[in-house]
C-alpha cells in the first residue's frame, strides 16, 4: 500500500513541475521584515490587506463539498474582518479559484495565482494537494489542505486541521467492535476509492487490524465518477461481509448505498466523512442509510449550543452566510480560517509576513483550539507536530439539521493513540 502510495505522489509531483494560536520560487517580491514589528509590504501584503488563495472544487460533482467549505473559509473571515483583520488591522481578501477536483487543474489555477497570495487557506483533496505540494515547497508558500490524509502531518508547507483519516477509521473501528455488535471474528470489509486518500483510509483499518486482532475478509476498490457498483456490492456479498468500512465522496457513496439497498445487502456500513453530504438525508437512499450506515467525522450536529464553537459558528452563519444550510463542510472550511488566522497572527507578531516569514511563524505555533469544532492541534515544528485523536460518529437523522445525530462524541480509542505519523517520501 505505502509503495504504491510513493509511486503515485511521484507521479503527480511530476504534474506540478509542467491557515488563534494559543501559545517565483522563494522571490516574495518585497522587502519582507519590517522594523519595529511592522511587516514590510510582500508577495500577498501590500500593507494593509492580505490575500490569501483557495483552490477548491467550484463546480463539478465534488462542488457539494467545495462550495460549503469556501463559505467557512469566507464567514470566518468576516467575523475576522469585523474585528478589524488580523491582528485587529490588516484586513483578508481572499482569491479563489475553481479546480474541479482534478490535480492537473489544481496546479494550473495555482500559478495562476501565487504570485498574488501571501499563503493558501485551502487546497481541497488529497491528489490535488500532493499535485501542487511540490510547487509549495520550491515557491515556499504555506498551504492548508482541505483533506485529513496523514501524510501533511509532518510537511513543513501544509496546515493541516482535524484528526486524520487514518484516525478516522481506526476510531470506527474501536466502535464497531465496543459498542456496535462486532467482534474479531466477524466479516469486516472494505470499499475504497482507488486514489490517495482511498489508500488512507484503507491505512487505518490496516492497522486497527493489527491491534484489534481482527482479518479483512474482502476489500473492493473503485474510480471516482463510477456509474456501475454492482459487481463491488456482489463481491462483498457474496463474501457475506456484516460490516464494510466506505472511503469515497457524496456522490458515488450514495450510488454504492443505492445499489446495496436495490441488491438488498444490509451490512453495518462506517464511512469517512467525506462520504456524505446533507442532501443524501433527503434522497430515496436515506431510510437505508439510517438503518445501516455510521458517518466518522468530526465535531458535532449542527446547532448544538452546548459546544462553545458551534454556538459562535451558527451566530456568524445567521449574520453573514444567512442562505448557507447546515453542512460539516462549512465548518471545515471555518476551521481552516481559524488555523490560518493563528499563524498570521504569529507572523505579524515576529513581524513578518513574507512567505518565509508565515513558514517561520507556523513553526512557532502552540496548541490552537477549535473549541469543540474539531480536536484541539498541537502545531510547531512539522516533525515534532501531535494531530487530534478524536472522531465523532453519527447516526443519519433526517429530522436533524444537516441529517446527523451524534451518536459518540468525540472519543478517541487506544489504537489510535497508538498511531505514529512519520514523514513521507513525497
Amino acid at each position: 500500500m505505502q509503495v504504491h502510495r510513493r509511486k503515485l505522489t511521484a507521479v503527480l509531483a511530476g504534474a506540478a513541475l509542467a491557515v488563534t494560536a494559543c501559545g517565483g520560487a522563494g522571490d516574495d517580491g518585497g522587502s519582507g521584515e519590517g522594523q519595529a514589528g511592522e511587516p514590510g509590504t510582500t508577495a500577498g501584503f501590500d500593507g494593509t490587506t492580505i490575500k490569501l488563495g483557495v483552490l477548491s472544487p467550484l463546480s463539478g460533482p465534488i462542488a457539494v463539498i467545495g462550495q460549503p467549505l469556501t463559505s467557512g473559509n469566507k464567514v470566518w473571515f468576516d467575523h475576522i474582518n469585523s474585528e478589524g483583520g488580523i491582528a485587529g488591522k490588516y484586513k483578508v481578501e481572499l482569491v479563489q479559484e475553481d479546480t474541479q477536483y482534478k490535480p492537473d487543474v489544481t496546479v494550473q489555477q495555482y500559478n495562476k495565482v501565487k504570485g498574488e497570495v501571501a499563503a493558501f487557506t485551502q487546497v481541497l483533496g488529497t491528489a490535488p494537494t500532493l499535485a501542487v505540494l511540490p510547487q509549495l515547497k520550491s515557491d515556499k508558500i504555506l498551504a492548508a489542505p482541505a483533506s485529513l490524509d496523514a501524510l501533511w502531518v509532518r510537511e513543513d508547507n501544509l496546515l493541516p486541521v482535524g484528526a486524520p483519516y487514518q484516525i478516522q477509521s481506526i476510531n470506527a473501528m474501536d466502535h464497531y467492535l465496543s459498542e456496535g455488535g462486532g467482534t474479531p471474528d466477524s466479516k469486516i470489509c472494505t470499499m475504497v476509492q482507488d486514489d490517495v486518500y482511498g489508500e488512507a483510509g484503507q491505512e487505518g483499518i490496516d492497522f486497527a487490524a493489527e491491534k484489534y486482532g481482527f482479518t479483512v475478509t474482502n476489500s473492493q476498490q473503485f474510480k471516482v465518477s463510477t456509474e456501475n457498483y454492482a459487481g463491488q456490492i456482489g463481491a462483498l456479498a457474496g463474501a457475506g461481509c456484516e460490516m464494510v468500512f466506505l472511503t469515497a465522496t457524496p456522490t458515488d457513496a450514495g450510488k454504492i448505498w443505492g445499489t446495496a439497498a436495490q441488491a438488498k445487502f444490509a451490512p453495518k456500513w462506517y464511512a469517512q466523512s467525506p462520504s456524505y453530504v446533507g442532501a443524501l438525508a433527503k434522497s430515496p437512499v436515506a431510510p437505508y442509510m439510517q438503518q445501516y450506515v455510521t458517518i466518522a467525522a468530526e465535531g458535532t450536529e449542527w446547532g448544538d449550543a452546548s459546544v462553545p464553537g458551534m454556538k459562535d459558528m451558527v451566530e456568524r452563519v445567521t449574520k453573514y452566510a444567512p442562505d448557507q444550510e447546515p453542512d460539516f463542510y462549512f465548518a471545515f472550511g471555518y476551521n481552516q480560517g481559524r488555523a490560518m488566522t493563528a499563524v498570521l497572527e504569529k507572523a505579524v507578531e515576529l513581524g513578518d509576513l513574507s512567505r518565509d516569514g508565515i513558514l517561520e511563524a507556523s513553526k512557532q505555533l502552540g496548541t490552537v483550539s477549535f473549541d469543540g469544532l474539531t480536536g484541539d492541534y498541537a502545531y510547531g515544528p512539522a516533525e515534532s507536530r501531535n494531530p487530534p485523536r478524536s472522531t465523532t460518529l453519527f447516526s443519519v437523522d433526517p429530522a436533524k439539521p444537516f441529517g446527523l445525530a451524534t451518536l459518540k462524541y468525540n472519543f478517541t480509542s487506544d489504537a489510535a493513540n497508538e498511531f505514529e505519523f512519520k514523514k513521507a517520501d513525497i
